[in-house]
């Protein structure tokens, strides 16, 4: 096992990272890399995810705009965390082994805490649980009682799901003036965990949901559970619809793509929607309504907070309402200073992390 301190200060994803370190373990096959982007407010906490970047560069820019993401999300969700990421080079279904990410664990060990992973795209509870063995800096794991009797595990999917539900019916409420998602059409782009748990309450309330997913078992799964349309892929971006909800990868919403996605109001749970900031202009150029992914997208990192610090879900739930105030104020500041939503999204964030830093100077 070697690491090795990185610096990415040339890529343009570099936003005054703490810290970003390759991993390499011969034995195992793992290549990974761990990014600390800000522990102003608090430990780093983010997800670690696995997948197959066609190159390291690629794995590297990932990890730098997520690190950065997680450091916003819990600047203006209130929480006292600051923003990590970890991501591993590799198909999560042929090279993920129990010696990988047992090094990984290792890995994560090695940051004393200063860094806390969960599990993400391509990562499970299960695979966490795993990394456990080798660190207690871990998060998302425990099973938690609810209210009505039920046992759950830690999975925080179902808690980002809701807090995206929410989300929605804030930004349909803005640009539609309504309070019912009934009868509305929502295209859902990628029914992983997030995803299946987004279709069933968007379903639940009544909505006429068309989704799609690169890989056939997560539609076949989520069909199991909630009626709605299937189309390819490749077609989900131009379906005629009030909502379109990103739950897949990051970078769907590029200058270009714009040209095809015909929904108003855009609100899902990927992160890192935006391909680039002139996307978020272009978007509001044309007069579509973003939530911008971070504060759409914080319903797991607010149920992985509460669990570090005794699960009360009723508490949870009530924090995860607030996200529906969070994207009205924005909504708001964007109508009235007729600017982007993501930047008054990251002003919000920033202040909060200014604030906390001139508190630590004084």
């Amino acid at each position: 096992m070697r690491t090795e301190e990185l610096n990415v200060s040339t890529f343009a994803d570099y936003d005054n990272h703490e810290k970003v370190v390759r991993c390499i373990d011969g034995d195992s096959g793992l290549h990974a890399f761990i990014a600390i982007h800000s522990r102003t407010l608090g430990p780093a906490l983010g997800g670690c995810r696995m997948w197959a970047y066609p190159a390291e560069e690629d794995a590297i820019k990932d990890v730098l705009r997520l690190s950065r993401g997680m450091t916003y999300k819990s600047a203006i969700s209130g929480l006292p965390l600051g923003g990590g990421k970890a991501v591993i080079i590799g198909d999560p279904s042929k090279d993920k082994s129990e010696a990988l990410l047992a090094a990984m664990g290792r890995f994560v060990d090695s940051f004393a805490g200063t860094y806390v992973t969960a599990e993400d795209s391509g990562t499970s509870v299960e695979d966490i649980t795993r990394m456990a063995m080798q660190t207690r800096f871990v998060a998302g794991i425990r099973k938690r009682r609810l209210p009505d009797g039920r046992e759950v595990s830690g999975d925080p999917s179902p808690s980002t799901a809701y807090g995206v539900f929410k989300g929605i019916e804030a930004a349909v409420r803005f640009a539609h003036g309504s309070t019912s998602l009934s009868g509305l059409r929502i295209a859902v782009q990628g029914v992983g965990h997030v995803g299946r748990n987004l279709v069933s309450l968007l379903t639940g309330a009544g909505a006429r949901v068309i989704i799609s997913d690169i890989h056939p078992y997560r539609v076949e799964a989520t069909l199991a559970q909630a009626s709605a349309t299937v189309v390819k892929p490749a077609d989900i971006l131009r379906q005629d619809v009030e909502v379109f909800a990103p739950c897949a990868l990051g970078g769907v919403i590029s200058v270009a793509s714009l040209a095809e996605i015909r929904a108003p109001v855009i609100a899902g749970a990927a992160n890192n929607q935006l391909a680039t900031s002139a996307a978020g202009f272009e978007l509001f150029s044309r007069g579509k309504l973003y939530a911008p992914d971070y504060v759409i997208n914080a319903g797991g990192i607010i149920d992985i907070y509460n669990e570090r610090k005794g699960y009360d879900h009723a508490k949870m739930l009530r924090h995860i309402d607030t996200i529906g105030n969070t994207l009205d104020r924005i909504f708001e500041m964007s109508k009235a200073e007729q600017q982007p939503t993501h930047v008054m999204a990251d002003r919000l964030a920033q202040e909060r992390l200014l604030k906390r830093t001139i508190s630590q100077v004084a």
